[in-house]
């Protein structure tokens, strides 16, 4: 019998819900992005587009903030997936970013393990990351994976890494990890949410001709404090080090 999804995201720290959206509205995402990305990304500011390497656009990795950009993804963004974050929640949300991301293939590294809450930098740690697959993704081309129930241990430390978009990751993971990893592949349309505390990393894109597309949603518990000045302080750090590497 499958968990009520408030259920499963409490004892577990994730959901998994398959066909969060129709073939129909992943044609009007699907147009929405090619649109976005055709006519938008120039336009935006450099540290909210990162790139394999920024001389190829087919490597584009990631983009920021999509919905303060754009009236679809503003509009979807505070629909189906802000009525989920606050029903796992169990409380009033508030919307901080719908991301792209790719991992390209052959060259899409790995997502280091971490905690998304260590970059959200709030208190109390109430938020609630989601992420919708847009390519069929499994263990070849990197598929999220999950420890079972770790958002129950709390912040773990993190240390700096060299994947871009994902600066920090936690310190010593895999020495003396108790908790049941869960690999989660994914379709089209399939949605993954987990709590900001929940340990999760991927593989890279091993396939030789695969993209590896997902749309991601971050929403804050509306009672949680951001620490703004660190946050920002922390963001500026980032963007001056991707800058003068050429991610961005």
């Amino acid at each position: 019998m499958i968990r009520p999804f408030p259920k499963a995201f409490k004892e577990d720290g994730f959901v998994a819900v398959p066909q969060f959206c129709n073939p129909m509205e992943l044609s009007a995402i699907e147009s929405a992005l090619a649109r976005f990305i055709d006519l938008r990304v120039h336009q935006l500011p450099a540290e909210e587009v990162f790139y394999e390497d920024k001389a190829k656009p087919e490597t584009l990795k990631q983009i920021q903030r999509m919905h303060e950009h754009d009236d679809f993804f503003g509009k979807f963004f505070n629909e189906k997936p802000k009525a989920l974050a606050e029903e796992l929640l169990g409380k009033p949300v508030i919307g901080k970013n719908l991301q792209y991301f790719n991992k390209p293939p052959g060259i899409g590294q790995a997502t280091p393990a971490h905690q998304d809450g260590h970059y959200f930098m709030l208190q109390p740690c109430q938020a609630v990351t989601m992420w919708m697959a847009l390519d069929n993704v499994d263990e070849e081309n990197g598929c999220v994976r999950y420890l079972r129930g770790s958002h129950l241990d709390g912040m773990r430390p993190h240390e700096r890494t060299q994947t871009l978009g994902f600066s920090q990751g936690i310190a010593n993971f895999g020495h003396t990890e108790t908790r049941e990893e869960v690999a989660c592949p994914a379709k089209p349309g399939d949605l993954l949410a987990h709590h900001a505390l929940t340990v999760h990393w991927a593989d890279a894109n091993a396939s030789p001709t695969r993209t590896r597309r997902a749309l991601g949603f971050i929403f804050y518990g509306e009672s949680a404090r951001e620490d703004k000045v660190a946050h920002e302080a922390y963001q500026k750090n980032l963007a001056d080090e991707m800058s003068a590497l050429g991610k961005i």
